[in-house]
């Protein structure tokens, strides 16, 4: 069955080159019949598992499709190649040819399919190089900005911030957020902006700026429902413990089902937040026994109270 395809596809390359071959009477190459066989050589190669030389099929449909002026066609054969190249484990080289479908794909005015394509990408390169994910969810966050599909960029942004907090690249991940935020609200989707809300929180408490953790639920306040919700009480409360250095007050907070059923970054940026030179309520009945002298119990109590 393999070698039938194998045949099938030399055949069809055949073709691809007779198609380009000019004469007396045949002034020009015909690029778009070429290209068409190159297509379908490809697809008999990949059907073989020969996904090198399919890989090297679609670059060359691309090659004819760009000759032609036919840019969408050339931009979806160059994403082919691609995943030709996912299939042999070259996930970089098959990243840089999605990308550069996708500014093809922007070339000819479909910048909707060049988003879905850095998406794409994204998914493919997040398991081996975070760095790369959050590159390729921003630009397609940007795509899909440009185009006014605000639900879309968001939903990317939402992506890159996750990674950013995974990354421990707090400050990118703060400004991500609140730009996630203020699409959600401009789209109206209120209760999402909630949720993003207890993000910021969480990632200024861990950049140890509660002033910029009390202005994001501050500023939450101006949404319909926030005030009045679980998700500000919970801020409000955790917000006072921090301040007040109550240890077990914010480890109740942050292991309450409001934090820890999260996306997973953030519950494990509640589950790990700690107050500096926070006291727990141990500490506190160790603290003065008698007549305000803290004692050894005080001293071995220094890690008691948990995560948070």
């Amino acid at each position: 069955m393999a070698a039938q395809k194998i045949n099938e596809a030399h055949e069809h390359i055949a073709k691809a080159e007779k198609c380009l071959k000019t004469s007396m009477t045949k002034w020009k190459p015909d690029y778009d019949e070429a290209a068409s066989e190159m297509a379908k050589a490809a697809v008999a190669f990949k059907n073989a598992k020969q996904f090198e030389q399919a890989k090297d099929a679609y670059l060359k449909e691309a090659e004819y499709h760009t000759e032609n002026k036919t840019l969408f066609h050339a931009a979806k054969a160059y994403e082919q190649a691609g995943m030709m190249l996912k299939d042999m484990k070259k996930m970089p080289e098959a990243i840089q040819l999605i990308e550069k479908a996708s500014i093809m794909y922007m070339e000819n005015g479909t910048s909707g399919t060049a988003g879905i394509a850095l998406d794409r990408a994204g998914k493919l390169i997040e398991p081996m190089d975070l760095e790369k994910a959050v590159d390729l969810y921003q630009k397609a966050a940007s795509v899909f900005e440009n185009e006014d599909r605000l639900r879309q960029a968001a939903e990317l942004l939402g992506k890159s911030s996750r990674l950013l907090v995974r990354l421990r690249r707090l400050d990118e991940a703060a400004v991500s957020l609140q730009k996630e935020k203020n699409m959600y609200k401009e789209i109206e989707n209120y209760p999402t902006c909630f949720k993003k809300t207890i993000a910021q929180v969480l990632v200024h408490l861990h950049r140890v700026d509660f002033v910029a953790a009390d202005k994001c639920v501050r500023e939450s306040y101006s949404l319909p429902g926030f005030s009045a919700s679980e998700d500000c009480v919970s801020m409000e409360t955790l917000l006072a413990a921090y301040d007040e250095q109550d240890e077990d007050e914010v480890s109740r907070v942050c292991h309450s089902p409001l934090l820890k059923y999260m996306d997973n970054d953030y519950a494990k940026l509640a589950i790990s937040l700690k107050v500096p030179g926070g006291v727990s309520g141990k500490k506190k009945k160790a603290a003065a026994p008698q007549g305000g002298s803290a004692g050894p119990a005080a001293q071995d109590d220094d890690y008691e109270g948990g995560l948070c």
